[in-house]
């Protein structure tokens, strides 16, 4: 018998009705956005879809913070205020409860990177446990997110996978590492809030996946609170995906699935050419996207042990995956089946779905400005990196305002 038996929807509980989705409704994907504040999207996605232009801003903005200049104000109002909710959880509220009367989760994601101290890394396992807190409140917040970089060391994870024999520094440090996630996943389970752990670099992931397997073994087996993330850019996730949700039925627990495609594509082929190793990456994007696909008919052909969230801004996955949930009598809202995309990036896909009555939830960073810059700093590559995203996202700002100006 099926681990999750019990929970599957019976036909009574599945949706008689679907309501179509159009991605091209630009009336629902900006209801919540006035018009100043629309515009103010317009123009910063105009400079964001010349490339050369994020290339030169990005680094004059590092230059800055290098000479402590003054910008801190203009940052907060532009990227920072499109990209982010706040400084901190407080300063988010109000992008909570926007969301939320769009029927819209929140995934509070504390986003300060490029910290490594012991001392940094228990703050930051001490805020995640706020966003916890904060989860367990309301319905606003289905879901916690964490990065095991911010609770250890890279060397150490990068050790630790590649075997090398550890110091009784370096192992005292990592036992620290698996004490900071377990604390995580224990009051995430505890609060019964879902919790992400997010995909790293590949010389550290199979490091982040152990941890994230023994947390499921001791955290899953009444329902799914811990989910992995698996990134389909690389050519063996869904074979571990196969083989891992197997592990799972065996063992008796709910493996919690996020997919993605994946954000360190550039590092991920300068590295593998440096050091001369086999590239993780697929040779095409078709290959990723094929792995993409594939993994959702997998996920929703055995829902009764896998509970997903798909995180991405491709319309077609987000098309195909709906489709083929209602070919399978899939409730819309199937509390096992989520969508998530960044906030201030397609909202087109994010309200749509939302409004269609699928489950939704933005990624919504927060932090201090200086610190939070790196994130910053890696979207806009990723934008250069998936073809047309921003030309995308300026082409719908501007059919809204043109709409609203009745053109």
């Amino acid at each position: 018998m099926s681990i999750r038996s019990n929970l599957m929807p019976t036909t009574a509980q599945r949706l008689t009705e679907v309501k179509p989705v159009s991605f091209e409704d630009t009336s629902i994907a900006f209801s919540t956005q006035s018009d100043f504040k629309l515009r103010k999207t317009f123009w910063l996605f105009a400079l964001m879809n010349k490339g050369w232009l994020v290339n030169l801003g990005t680094f004059f903005i590092k230059f800055a913070f290098k000479l402590h200049l003054p910008i801190k104000n203009l940052i907060k109002k532009t990227i920072f205020e499109q990209f982010c909710g706040g400084e901190t959880i407080r300063d988010c509220e109000n992008t909570i409860q926007q969301l939320h009367s769009a029927h819209i989760g929140t995934i509070l994601d504390y986003s300060v990177e490029g910290e490594d101290s012991e001392t940094c890394f228990d703050e930051t396992a001490l805020e995640i446990l706020r966003t916890i807190e904060r989860a367990h409140e309301s319905t606003d917040i289905p879901f916690s997110v964490f990065k095991v970089t911010g609770l250890g060391s890279t060397e150490i994870l990068e050790a630790v996978q590649n075997g090398d024999p550890l110091t009784h520094e370096q192992q005292a440090a990592f036992e620290r590492i698996r004490q900071r996630v377990d604390s995580l996943c224990r009051r995430a389970y505890e609060r019964n809030v879902k919790i992400f752990i997010d995909a790293e670099e590949s010389w550290i992931q199979d490091t982040i996946d152990a941890l994230a397997y023994a947390m499921m073994d001791r955290y899953n087996h009444e329902r799914c609170v811990v989910y992995n993330t698996y990134q389909f850019y690389r050519w063996e996730t869904l074979d571990k995906l196969t083989k891992e949700t197997e592990r799972a039925r065996q063992k008796g627990y709910f493996l919690g699935a996020k997919l993605v495609r994946g954000a360190y594509l550039e590092k991920e082929r300068i590295r593998a050419h440096e050091e001369e190793y086999q590239d993780p990456i697929h040779a095409t994007k078709e290959d990723t996207d094929r792995d993409f696909n594939a993994a959702v008919d997998f996920c929703l052909d055995n829902r009764d042990t896998i509970s997903i969230c798909l995180g991405t801004h491709n319309e077609y996955s987000c098309h195909y995956c709906i489709e083929h949930m209602k070919q399978k009598g899939i409730a819309a809202n199937d509390p096992h089946i989520w969508f998530a995309q960044l906030l201030g990036m397609s909202d087109n896909i994010s309200y749509n779905l939302a409004n269609a009555g699928y489950n939704v939830a933005k990624y919504v960073p927060y932090g201090p400005v200086e610190a939070v810059m790196p994130y910053l700093f890696r979207r806009a590559e990723e934008n250069k990196s998936i073809a047309g995203q921003s030309s995308r996202e300026f082409s719908l700002v501007k059919k809204e305002l043109a709409r609203r100006r009745g053109c």
